[in-house]
């Protein structure tokens, strides 16, 4: 009896380590290498979809005090840091505030020149190449909508995919914005349906200290919108509002 007890509380205590253990890890892994994120709104349509769960990669860009929980404010700058690509999909703190996440798309880089004329960019001086792609069907304001997609090509080659549901939106035609030193001009993918570096009073300009990573694979995607949108009292339902096709989709 009693080197059974000894036995059972030995198994016990095993177990625990173990689960101490692997949540260190855990916990180990979001902190420096890879944190996830779920998409809450639809100013990323069509790339990311609202419902979408990913991996955003810390190592991409380095650490600032805003890679990490609470944001310590423990150093300025960022250590191993490795600047932002034209192109990229990524997280940051919005300035306003310094604590709530947003994930844009990058646009500008320090000293460019940024202008929407008539929906189409125009990075210094030079417009981006908009291809018509057919269109996107999505759920808004309670209701089906067709939108019209296009692809754009980045002076670096990065081609991505656009929504734009107003051809004469309150965007679409802007000054020039001069991006400063140390800055990045971050835009939605659903170029109407997005507050980002447009809306100087709400996002502006993203300091590179404010970045948190780069977006880059859908490991989870649930219908969260419209009449399919996830059941969550209903498990037997689950296999039909699950996105599986978005599952390991690589973010571009």
């Amino acid at each position: 009896m009693s080197v059974g007890t000894k036995t059972s509380r030995s198994s016990w205590s095993e177990t625990l380590i173990i689960v101490v253990e692997a949540l260190a890890i855990a916990m180990f892994v979001r902190v420096f290498f890879y944190q996830p994120f779920n998409i809450p709104s639809g100013s990323m349509k069509e790339t990311l979809l609202i419902g979408d769960y990913l991996f955003v990669s810390k190592l991409s860009y380095g650490y600032s005090r805003f890679s990490f929980p609470f944001s310590p404010d423990v150093f300025s700058g960022r250590i191993f840091g490795s600047e932002p690509k034209r192109g990229d999909v990524a997280v940051f703190k919005l300035p306003r505030d310094n604590s709530t996440d947003y994930i844009k798309r990058v646009i500008g880089l320090p000293g460019d020149e940024i202008q929407m004329k008539n929906g189409q960019l125009f990075i210094n001086g030079q417009g981006v190449p908009k291809e018509a792609a057919g269109d996107f069907t999505t759920w808004e304001d309670g209701r089906e909508r067709t939108i019209p997609v296009f692809e754009e090509t980045l002076p670096n080659g990065v081609k991505y995919k656009v929504l734009d549901s107003d051809p004469d939106g309150p965007y679409d035609n802007t000054g020039v914005y001069k991006v400063p030193p140390g800055h990045y001009f971050m835009m939605g993918d659903n170029r109407d349906n997005s507050t980002d570096s447009r809306v100087r009073s709400a996002v502006g300009f993203v300091p590179y200290e404010n970045f948190i990573g780069r977006a880059e694979i859908i490991f989870f995607s649930a219908k969260v919108d419209g009449p399919e949108a996830l059941r969550w009292w209903a498990p037997w339902t689950w296999p039909f509002d699950i996105r599986w096709n978005r599952f390991f989709t690589l973010v571009r």
